[in-house]
């Protein structure tokens, strides 16, 4: 039986979303392995709107779920529509919308809040043991989704490492291609463009966490069975 993936977006671009390379590569992974993919995102205002051609802010307004609908190709629900017990696994990407969107990081720092839709679906993944990917800067909720003593990367940036740790995570640096892994959570990290220089170094690292992520929800399987 294929396994289900949960995906959440945080709009499109980089800047003010999701990062657009590292959400297509892991539904591309997601779906060479064979998984079942549906996408959500929450139906909110994004923190702001970036001109990714200059990088200055636009004086206009727009929608989370709007916005990551582009990368799904409309094949996206608002996240208060999903039910965790129809999916084996869940899969953040990175980009800035992760730390604007889904939650205040990029302003608050350690003392951030994780938006409540995102966390509520978060962490109901966590307490049932489901594995979860979190990609790129996501993984600094990471210690507001599981609590202090969680162990992520997002590479080797000083700043946010920093953050984690004060937050109660505990960081471990990580090459590109690699990933860090809390086993007794089941929660996979890698850096992607936090360290990548170019598509294919992101690709190495998001493909070693989707098929990590699939493999992990094989193991859970087999205890089921067993």
């Amino acid at each position: 039986m294929s396994k289900k993936v949960a995906v959440i977006l945080s709009g499109c671009g980089v800047y003010d979303g999701a990062e657009i390379h590292e959400s297509v590569l892991t539904l591309l992974r997601l779906d060479q392995r064979g998984a079942q993919v549906k996408c959500f995102a929450p139906d909110i205002a994004q923190h702001h709107v970036i001109n990714h051609l200059t990088g200055e802010e636009m004086p206009e307004t727009r929608n989370v779920l709007v916005e990551s609908a582009r990368i799904a190709r409309g094949a996206i629900e608002d996240i208060r529509e999903a039910d965790i017990t129809e999916f084996d696994a869940l899969i953040i990407p990175g980009g800035f919308g992760a730390v604007k969107n889904l939650s205040d990081f990029a302003a608050q720092g350690a003392g951030c809040k994780v938006q409540a839709q995102v966390l509520a679906m978060a962490e109901a993944f966590a307490e049932a043991g489901k594995p979860v990917g979190l990609i790129c800067v996501s993984p600094a909720l990471a210690a507001k989704i599981y609590g202090p003593g969680v162990t992520c990367t997002i590479g080797n940036d000083a700043d946010t490492a920093a953050a984690i740790t004060q937050m109660g995570g505990a960081h471990q640096e990580c090459d590109v291609s690699d990933i860090v892994e809390d086993k007794d959570r089941k929660l996979v990290s890698t850096p992607a463009y936090m360290v990548a220089k170019s598509i294919g170094e992101a690709a190495s690292g998001i493909n070693k966490l989707v098929d990590r992520v699939l493999e992990l929800v094989q193991e859970n399987e087999e205890q089921v069975t067993a």
